[in-house]
């Protein structure tokens, strides 16, 4: 049996053995990607290929802790209906031994191709990283070329995640990287051929620039046309607590400019977190066959006290986000969820007009451990508006502050803990709650917030408070189980 085979056994056989523990959890989500056991992180190869949504992920089947990581592979028609399929990848190889790390996949004359990091490690713990490249005629079963691009001069073994696309007539590759003098970069890469792959320099970061000291490491860079304009989105690492910015351990967010694919250069404007509530990283985008940028997320940070999670005691960890369309809008991103989510619905939609005075209120038919709710044409005149999730999660906006706040319970020590951002205006809301995750949609999806929390199992309540009056239209519709 070769080593290929052995794992994938192994994995095969670890879902079997934690099959009933991962589905007792009372925290297993119902409509968000998750693993079948073990820990999932970043999302890989998120592609449309013959109309059909491919999305792989980074996949520890052996323990809820990170390790020489597996390609898991989710397939789906609808972008609501998923079906887990065959491994994809496994570390079996010498360049990979210690991990399948993340990569993208791009169509090539009728093949699916997915660049991914090989990480190798000696007993030493010193690192190596290959991009590699492996090839698939039917989205499932992939054939291992080995590495197609070896580290390039000016960077530490830290070099990763490499994203590809193809534009004006050759083919690109940013991988996230980290220079000799220990700052992050984004380096770019070109070939004309998938293969053969020349190091043109650092796209961005690397000590120059508007991002010249802005953390020491910049990972799972994609960068895109959007509107118009070339988006770059990357995750970096080492960032100082500015105000209520880089509240996480590690942030995920973009830049907005100009590529010029003749030259390789990319001039940009300033950085913006993506998404503030407190699990959000990773992201990584395509666009589908209507034209569409559609991106998903890691519903979690690294290295943020994650054998604390409830879910750990069931074998298993972590979950992706809810695919999310991007738009730009003045010059910044919005993101709202595919129209496709409202398949996940079941039953008659419940409508109410609230109006609150100094009080709390809980709103006859609106509970449940799964649903979406929209709240329209909000007024807050003065003072507060808050709702609170099955007594764990608080979503709070003050109109004299101009503050939205995220509230939760921590799931290391119950502690209050808090996300904020400035929003000059409340507006609307747009929230799907997932037993025990929450994603906030402000303000058409101007604004973010996703997190994972922790209520009693039992407690599916819903309490809207104002400190004044305030009104708004509400909308609720259960959401039903699919995973």
């Amino acid at each position: 049996m070769s080593k290929d085979q052995e794992l994938r056994q192994a994995a095969f056989k670890e879902v079997g053995k934690y099959q009933d523990l991962v589905e007792a959890d009372p925290y297993r989500l119902h409509y968000h990607i998750m693993p079948p056991v073990g820990l999932l992180n970043d999302p890989n190869g998120w592609i449309q290929w013959n109309g059909t949504y491919h999305l792989f992920y980074q996949w520890m089947p052996f323990k809820t802790g990170h390790g020489a990581k597996f390609w898991g592979h989710y397939s789906s028609e609808d972008l609501v209906n998923w079906t887990h399929e065959d491994i994809a990848l496994t570390p079996s190889e010498w360049f990979e031994k210690n991990g399948c790390y993340s990569g993208s996949a791009i169509e090539h004359n009728g093949e699916l191709y997915a660049f991914y990091t090989g990480n190798v490690k000696d007993e030493e713990g010193n690192r190596e990283s290959y991009q590699c490249l492996a090839v698939s005629d039917d989205g499932i079963h992939f054939d291992k070329k080995g590495p197609v691009v070896h580290l390039p001069e000016g960077y530490t073994a830290h070099f990763r995640d490499p994203k590809v696309w193809e534009q004006d007539g050759s083919y690109f590759m940013v991988v996230g990287a980290q220079t000799e003098d220990l700052k992050g970069a984004v380096a770019l890469l070109r070939s004309e051929n998938l293969y053969e792959w020349n190091h043109v320099g650092v796209l961005a970061g690397g000590g120059e620039g508007r991002l010249s000291e802005f953390g020491y490491m910049f990972e799972c860079p994609d960068l895109f046309d959007l509107g118009g304009e070339d988006v770059l989105v990357f995750s970096p690492q080492g960032l100082e607590a500015e105000g209520m910015k880089y509240q996480n351990v590690y942030q995920a967010g973009y830049v907005v400019g100009a590529f010029d694919s003749q030259n390789g250069s990319y001039e940009h404007g300033d950085f913006y977190e993506l998404d503030h509530g407190f699990d959000f990283y990773a992201p990584q985008t395509t666009e589908d066959e209507q034209g569409r940028r559609i991106l998903f997320g890691w519903m979690s940070v690294p290295d943020q006290d994650e054998q604390d999670h409830p879910t750990v005691k069931h074998q298993w960890l972590h979950n992706m986000t809810l695919p999310r369309e991007l738009k730009l809008v003045d010059g910044r991103v919005y993101q709202t969820p595919v129209a496709e989510l409202e398949g996940l619905r079941e039953g008659d939609v419940v409508e109410r007009e609230v109006e609150l005075d100094h009080e709390t209120l809980e709103v006859d038919g609106v509970k449940g451990e799964a649903e979406e709710l929209k709240l329209e044409h909000i007024d807050v005149s003065e003072g507060w508006f808050a709702l609170e999730i099955g007594g764990a999660a608080r979503l709070v906006y003050s109109s004299g502050q101009r503050i939205f706040t995220l509230e939760r319970e921590s799931y290391v020590d119950g502690v209050v803990e808090k996300r904020q951002t400035e929003v000059a205006e409340l507006k609307d809301m747009h929230i799907f709650i997932d037993t025990s995750s929450v994603e906030v949609f402000v303000n058409g999806g101007a604004h973010v917030f996703t997190a994972r929390f922790y209520p009693a199992p039992n407690d599916e309540s819903l309490r809207f408070t104002a400190s004044d009056k305030t009104t708004f239209n509400l909308k609720k519709w259960d959401l039903r189980k699919v995973f």
